[in-house]
């Protein structure tokens, strides 16, 4: 090969490679609520987490992704290993479809997809027609390079060295799969790896099918790489899924080389119509479908196998961490969007708490539970502080409007939320201070305060569930904004009262000042919660209804 061939072949491998990105992302942004769905039916049953893997893996169209967004979900806790296993599997089965893909090798319409994708992409401005024309484009590119990478490749056909290469891989299997694990290390995508192969296979370089099989088996344990390398900042857990990963096609190779060897299924390989880049890709889902269907059923002797290798539990050393956020799902900017509205979600459910247990400190004078509140205030920080960064990444990848509308809100959302954390705080400040002092409220000013809260959470309790839901209706609306005018209303009626106490004796100017601060500090409780209950009426998948619920109000 000369130099003009291997920039040709470089070319070509960039233009393929592109082609995937393209068309994987355009598929995963088009398919962005039904992804999230179908990620949200995981259970423990092995066939439906199969089902979930081979799916989403046919959406975005790597397998590698796939595995390490599961083994970003096992590591936050999502999924169990149990439920991992069987998505990994089901990933490996969806690999298979780009393999398809380059195997009918349109030439005559590459130009023509490439062109219509372009197009729709520049000149119309529907969402759904640019993400399917970003999906055209990267089909086009996508057979533009692998046609690219045969045309340089075609002198390899007549040099004898490959050719010995080759026939020497088809009599090693050993150094077969060994020259597949490594090539696809290095390019980190077996579905790359295997789109080259064929592309050799076109040219006929690749003379015998048993070298090809040798070879995309050790495809499919290289393509474990990505996944090691991204466990290795996780957990036990999420180290031990990326050992699922890899035992599962360390297995399916040993017994896919048994077969090659003792029985005749290259020769039947040889039978099937439309050439070597045909067989290859017949081969690719053989070797995912039966190892899948060889190993599901014993999935849980994996796990136990995968503990073993990585044995030992995560030390919780109590300090604050996400539950639902961890950087590898950031691979599927979609079901990344969804995630993170579940944290915010829990970090309301935590501001919520901390909320109670401050207001309890204050009227039960207890320094204990004030300390608790400032131990949950430390979380509550952290979750600020984290899921802001998270929502800077998410903002900028490739989201539906209504994932970036909501991205854009949750911004607002987070603030308010560590704003209603901060009152707690205060409100714990004034329950320390009546302790330290001496100072104890009246069975009346008590009284207020605790129907004030009661009145306060309400309002609370019902924003975070819109929130939730992500539903807005006229009843809702009015509930809340009746809710918030009643606290504004008893807040002033309350300072009066506390203000007639005072005259009457009935009460110190010390303790006075707490009450009046508590007032204060539940009324603004109130306002952000207010907030936090709009804030996603404009993003919600019912915009038209939640602006008419707002403009009846």
């Amino acid at each position: 090969m000369g130099i003009a061939n291997i920039l040709t072949l470089a070319g070509g491998m960039g233009l393929f490679l592109l082609g995937m990105k393209l068309m994987s992302e355009g598929l995963e942004t088009a398919a962005g609520t039904r992804l999230k769905r179908m990620l949200e039916v995981l259970t423990s049953r092995k066939l439906l987490g199969m089902l979930v893997g081979a799916g989403t893996t046919a959406v975005i169209q790597s397998s590698s992704a796939t595995t390490v967004m599961v083994i970003g979900f096992v590591n936050a806790g999502l999924i169990t290993l149990s439920q991992a296993a069987g998505v990994i599997m089901g990933a490996n089965i969806g690999t298979t479809v780009t393999g398809l893909l380059v195997a009918l090798n349109p030439k005559d319409i590459a130009p023509a997809a490439l062109l219509v994708g372009v197009v729709a992409m520049t000149f119309i401005k529907k969402k759904a027609a640019q993400y399917a024309g970003q999906i055209f484009a990267g089909l086009g590119l996508l057979f533009l390079g692998l046609n690219a990478m045969s045309s340089a490749m075609e002198p390899l056909r007549s040099f004898p060295p490959f050719i010995d290469m080759m026939v020497a891989f088809a009599n090693n299997p050993l150094l077969g799969v060994l020259a597949g694990m490594v090539f696809t290390a290095v390019v980190q995508s077996s579905s790359a790896s295997i789109g080259i192969l064929q592309a050799l296979a076109m040219q006929g370089a690749v003379p015998d099918i048993r070298a090809a099989v040798f070879i995309l088996m050790g495809m499919n344990i290289g393509t474990c790489v990505t996944a090691i390398l991204a466990a290795l900042g996780g957990g036990r857990n999420a180290k031990r899924a990326a050992v699922i990963h890899l035992l599962f096609n360390v297995i399916g190779t040993a017994v896919f080389v048994a077969v090659c060897l003792l029985l005749p299924f290259p020769r039947l390989l040889d039978m099937l119509p439309g050439g070597m880049p045909t067989q290859i890709a017949a081969a690719h889902i053989v070797f995912n479908v039966a190892t899948t269907l060889l190993l599901l059923p014993f999935s849980r002797l994996l796990v136990q196998l995968a503990q073993r290798i990585i044995p030992g539990r995560d030390e919780n050393l109590g300090e604050p961490a996400l539950e639902y956020l961890d950087p590898r799902i950031l691979n599927a900017p979609p079901v990344a969007a969804a995630q993170v509205q579940r944290e915010v979600g829990r970090m309301a459910d935590l501001a919520g708490e901390n909320l109670r247990t401050a207001m309890d400190a204050l009227i039960e004078r207890s320094a204990a539970k004030a300390e608790q509140v400032y131990e949950q205030e430390k979380l509550l920080n952290f979750l600020n502080h984290s899921i802001t960064s998270y929502l800077v990444k998410i903002n900028g990848l490739e989201l539906q409007e209504k994932d970036q509308a909501m991205i854009g809100s949750l911004f607002h959302v987070v603030n308010d939320l560590e704003r209603i954390g901060d009152h707690a705080e205060n409100i714990a400040d004034d329950a320390v201070s009546c302790v330290e002092a001496g100072m104890q409220l009246s069975a009346q000013a008590a009284e207020e305060l605790a129907d004030m809260f009661e009145k306060t959470m309400r309002v609370y309790n019902m924003a975070v569930e819109h929130f939730k839901t992500r539903k807005l209706t006229v009843q809702t609306v009015e509930e809340i904004k009746t809710g918030e005018e009643e606290i504004d209303r008893l807040s002033k009626r309350l300072e009066q009262n506390h203000v007639d106490r005072l005259n009457q004796h009935q009460c110190t100017p010390e303790i006075g000042m707490v009450f009046v601060n508590v007032v204060a500090n539940l009324e603004r409780v109130s306002d952000h919660a207010t907030n936090v209950a709009y804030s996603l009426a404009s993003p919600s998948s019912s915009q038209a209804e939640a602006r008419r619920a707002m403009a009846q109000v």
